[in-house]
C-alpha cells in the first residue's frame, strides 16, 4: 500500500509541477493577445505568427494542463448522482470510470496521435501561411504528451479510488480539491 501511495504522490507531483507552469503560460498568452490587439486596432495591421502563436498557446495550455485539472478535480462532471453517494460508492464510480472510460480513451488518443506527430516531424511541417510558425510538429506533439499527463492522473486516481474501497483512503489534502 505504501509502494502505491508514493506512486501516486510521484504522479501528483509531477502534474502540480505542470499545472504551476501551463498557469504561467496564460500570462503569456495575455501578453501576446494584447499585443496583437494593439497591433490591429493601434496601428491597422497583424501578423500571422502573432494570430498563430495565440492558437499555439491556448492549445499548449489546455492539452498540457488537462492532467493538473484531473488532479484537482475540475473537469466538468454532471454529479447529481455522485455528489449524492457516499464516498466509498464515488471511489467506485471513479475506479470504473477511470478502467473503462480514462484509460482506453487516452490510450487510443495518445496511440493514435503519435503517427500524426510522426508525420509532422518528418516534414518538419511548419504554418502554410507566409510568416506563420515554424515547428508545427511540436504543437502536434502536445497531444499525446498532455493525454499521457491525463493518464497518469487517472491511474492515480484510480489508485486513490482502489484504496478508499479498501478502507485505507488517501488523505484529502494530497488528493486535491476534494471537499
Amino acid at each position: 500500500m505504501e509502494l502505491i501511495r508514493r506512486f501516486c504522490l510521484w504522479i501528483d507531483a509531477v502534474n502540480s509541477w505542470v499545472g504551476r507552469f501551463v498557469a504561467w503560460t496564460t500570462a503569456l498568452v495575455v501578453a501576446v493577445v494584447f499585443v496583437d490587439v494593439v497591433m490591429r486596432y493601434l496601428f491597422k495591421t497583424s501578423f500571422v505568427f502573432t494570430q498563430e502563436l495565440e492558437w499555439h498557446l491556448f492549445a499548449f495550455i489546455f492539452l498540457i494542463g488537462a492532467g493538473y485539472t484531473l488532479l484537482k478535480d475540475g473537469h466538468v462532471r454532471v454529479d447529481i448522482i455522485y455528489q449524492k453517494l457516499s464516498l466509498k460508492a464515488q471511489a467506485w464510480v471513479n475506479l470504473v470510470g477511470v478502467l473503462f472510460f480514462l484509460i482506453p480513451g487516452c490510450l487510443m488518443i495518445i496511440v493514435t496521435s503519435m503517427h500524426f506527430v510522426q508525420n509532422s516531424f518528418a516534414i518538419m511541417e511548419g504554418s502554410p501561411d507566409p510568416g506563420g510558425i515554424p515547428y508545427r510538429w511540436v504543437i502536434k506533439a502536445c497531444i499525446p504528451a498532455g493525454f499521457s499527463l491525463v493518464l497518469l492522473q487517472g491511474i492515480s486516481m484510480g489508485f486513490k479510488s482502489l484504496l478508499t474501497i479498501c478502507d485505507t483512503p488517501f488523505p484529502n489534502e494530497i488528493e486535491g480539491n476534494k471537499k
